[in-house]
């Protein structure tokens, strides 16, 4: 299931031959992004997420706003807590669990500072998310000039605001 407001990029896969692949309101997978279930777990993706170039996510959860940096692998039944961001060619082994507001590094995967990442992480999926809307539009420089300065600007307002109401 795809929620409302996702994206999937080009070269993008997402595969379930016996279980589920859920991927929330407002993610994006971008190019060459691989989804697929483990032997015995669903992958889900929650809402605000991104999902950046070549990534692979094998049966895990990653929960809401969390930023998955390029080529990063997360494996069966490890979850990524709300609000983390995942480096670039990280390796998150079978089981993993980490907390929320994490950043993550290295290969084994290791918490290396905790900051709660939502407001940039749902920024950046907004960012995405207008993207998206422009692209199927035929505009391919969405990314630039006031409309999306005052975007970026608006976003970052309301998150925060969200974010200090709890």
């Amino acid at each position: 299931a795809c929620g409302e407001g996702a994206s999937l990029w080009p070269y993008s896969i997402v595969r379930a031959e016996h279980t589920r692949v859920e991927i929330g309101a407002y993610t994006n997978l971008q190019d060459h992004v691989m989804v697929h279930i483990g032997y015995t777990t669903p992958c889900v993706i929650g809402a605000y997420c991104s999902i950046t170039h070549r990534v692979v996510l094998h049966g895990c959860t990653i929960g809401d706003n969390c930023l998955i940096a390029i080529g990063a692998t997360i494996m069966d039944g490890a979850i990524i807590g709300a609000n983390s961001i995942v480096a670039g060619h990280a390796f998150v082994r079978e089981g993993t669990i980490i907390p929320e507001n994490s950043i993550v590094m290295g290969t084994p995967a290791k918490v290396v500072a905790t900051r709660n990442n939502y407001v940039a992480n749902r920024v950046n999926a907004m960012l995405y998310h207008r993207n998206a809307l422009a692209y199927a539009a035929g505009n391919h420089r969405a990314w630039e000039g006031r409309d999306f300065d005052a975007a970026m600007a608006a976003w970052k307002v309301r998150f925060e605001a969200e974010l200090a109401a709890g």
